[in-house]
C-alpha cells in the first residue's frame, strides 16, 4: 500500500488539507462548486443549518442541510489549475485516510455539480437561458499530465474540433469529455444541453479584443460553425473541462450547468445577472 509523502499531498496541522483548509468530516458527498466565493454565501442562505463555514484564499466552504440533503457549497476561483487544486483536494478528503496517508479501501463517490456564469455561442442560447455541459472542450491541457486521461477522452470529436478551426499547434492539443449521464439529465432534463468550450483566459483566448490584436480574430465564427454529428458548441466558460475529466478519472459524478450571461453572436451580455443566478442555485439544491 502505497504512502502518500508529505509533499504530494499537504495536510495542515489541523488535520486541514492543504488549499481548502477544510477536514474530512466537514465534506458532504454532494457538492456544489461555484467561481465566486460571494456565491457560496447566496447557496448557503437557502441552508436550513450550517454545521462549518470555512474560508481560505478564493476557496470558501459551507456544509448544511437542506431539505434532508447534506450538501457542501465550495467557491473554486477561475480556472481550470483551480478545479485541478479543487477536485484533487475533494478526493483526497473523501478516500485518503488522513492518519495513515494510504488510499482508503472503499472508494467514496462524490456529486460534484459546477454553477457558473457563461457568455452563449449559438443563437439558441439566449441571455437568461441556462445551458448543461453535456460535453466539455478543454483548451487547458490539465488532463494531460494525468496518466489514463486516453480512457475519458473522445478523440474522434477532438481530431474533428482541431481540423475545423485549424488548431494552432502553439495551442495545448484540446481535449473533450463527456459530463455524467444520469447526472445531466437529474440536472439538466429542463434545460438546453450542448458543448461547452473551457478557455484558457478571460479575453484573448475567448475571443475578446481589447488593445491586443487577436493571433486568431476568425476563431469564434469557426467555432460558432462546426458540427460533430448534431453537436454543437453552446457556450464559453473556463472550468468546465477539468471538472469533467478528472472527475470521471477518479470516479465521480460532476457535470457543469451554466447561466448565459453574454451572446457572443447576438452581442448582447447582461451585467446584473444576479437573479437568474439566484434561480439555478435554488434549481441546482433541489435537484442534486
Amino acid at each position: 500500500m502505497r504512502i502518500i509523502p508529505d509533499s504530494e499531498l499537504i495536510i495542515n496541522s489541523d488535520g486541514s488539507v492543504f488549499h481548502l483548509h477544510i477536514k474530512p468530516d466537514q465534506l458532504a458527498d454532494k457538492i456544489i462548486v461555484m467561481g465566486d466565493p460571494g456565491r457560496v454565501t447566496l447557496t448557503a442562505s437557502f441552508f436550513d443549518s450550517i454545521e462549518c463555514d470555512v474560508q481560505s484564499r478564493e476557496f470558501h466552504t459551507v456544509t448544511g442541510m437542506y431539505k434532508g440533503k447534506r450538501i457542501t457549497a465550495m467557491s473554486h476561483g477561475i480556472g481550470t489549475d483551480n478545479i485541478d487544486i479543487v477536485v484533487t483536494e475533494l478526493d483526497a478528503l473523501a478516500n485518503v485516510d488522513f492518519e495513515t496517508r494510504e488510499i482508503k479501501k472503499d472508494f467514496k463517490q462524490l456529486t460534484i455539480v459546477r454553477v457558473g456564469t457563461s457568455g452563449g455561442m449559438q443563437p439558441h442560447c439566449p441571455v437568461g437561458s441556462f445551458v448543461v455541459a453535456e460535453k466539455s472542450i478543454g483548451f487547458d491541457g490539465v488532463i494531460h499530465y494525468y496518466d489514463g486521461s486516453d480512457k475519458v477522452r473522445e478523440k474522434d470529436f477532438e481530431e474533428s474540433f482541431k481540423k475545423h478551426v485549424d488548431w494552432s499547434p502553439l495551442h495545448c492539443s484540446p481535449y473533450v469529455v463527456s459530463s455524467d449521464e444520469d447526472l445531466v439529465e437529474r440536472i439538466g432534463h429542463d434545460m438546453i444541453k450542448g458543448v461547452t468550450i473551457s478557455a484558457i483566459g478571460f479575453y484573448g483566448p475567448q475571443g475578446r479584443h481589447v488593445r491586443l490584436p487577436l493571433a486568431d480574430p476568425k476563431l469564434n465564427s469557426k467555432i460558432e460553425s462546426f458540427r460533430f454529428d448534431d453537436h454543437s458548441i453552446t457556450n464559453y466558460e473556463m472550468e468546465s473541462s477539468a471538472l469533467a475529466g478528472l472527475g470521471k478519472m477518479m470516479g465521480h459524478k460532476a457535470m457543469t450547468v451554466c447561466s448565459i450571461i453574454a451572446n457572443r453572436v447576438a452581442l448582447e451580455s447582461n451585467a446584473d445577472y444576479q437573479g437568474s443566478i439566484e434561480d439555478l442555485i435554488k434549481i441546482v439544491l433541489e435537484r442534486i
